[in-house]
């Protein structure tokens, strides 16, 4: 699927990572840029009530401030880098019974705090804007790692929450049942110090 091109690397380029990567405390504040070729937003749907649809945005970008061990996310994700493998099915996804990518053009997140609440997972709270509606949003995001290697500091963050589509608009198939309103949302960051 989607995530095993994520893992394709070379054998070398991994053994050389690990063997330079270390591992650092929290800085009191820093600012990351998100790496967009190793970030993604991964969407499932159910369709038609037999499977789960798939899909992702290829083009996250933004920021990370780590403020005193609290992350504070600004995300924008280009709503044209759709992708589904399928040329059509993007074609639809980008149009007004979707997402509306000539009119809406970006969905973005924006976080106005963060708690830490066990472990390395966080309580986010933030707004998302999508088909042009802004709304409250409370996510979990899991830290998955803080490291300095030879492309430098580097961090990462991870979190998956439902979404509806009526909140925003989109009611395409949802009233004769070929998809489901619920969606699925996966969000992996990775970002590298500024």
């Amino acid at each position: 699927m989607f995530l095993l091109k994520l893992i394709a690397l070379p054998l070398f380029f991994g053994l050389s990572m690990l063997t330079t990567a270390q591992e650092v405390e929290p800085v009191n504040e820093s600012a990351f840029q998100i790496d967009s070729v190793h970030s993604t937003a991964i969407f499932k749907a159910h369709h038609l009530g037999a499977g789960m649809f798939y899909g992702r945005f290829n083009d996250v970008t933004g920021t990370i401030q780590v403020d005193n061990g609290m992350p504070v996310f600004a995300v924008s994700i280009a709503i044209d880098s759709v992708d589904t493998n399928s040329t059509r099915l993007d074609g639809h996804l980008k149009s007004p019974d979707f997402f509306n990518a000539v009119e809406f053009p970006t969905m973005m997140f924006k976080s106005n705090s963060s708690t830490l609440i066990g472990g390395k997972t966080y309580e986010v709270i933030g707004e998302i804007t999508m088909h042009g509606i802004t709304k409250p949003l409370t996510v979990q995001m899991v830290k998955t790692g803080q490291v300095k290697n030879r492309r430098g500091e580097m961090i990462g963050y991870e979190t998956e929450f439902n979404l509806a589509r009526s909140d925003f608009g989109m009611l395409y198939g949802i009233e004769g049942g070929s998809l489901s309103d619920e969606i699925k949302v996966i969000v992996a960051l990775e970002a590298v110090r500024k």
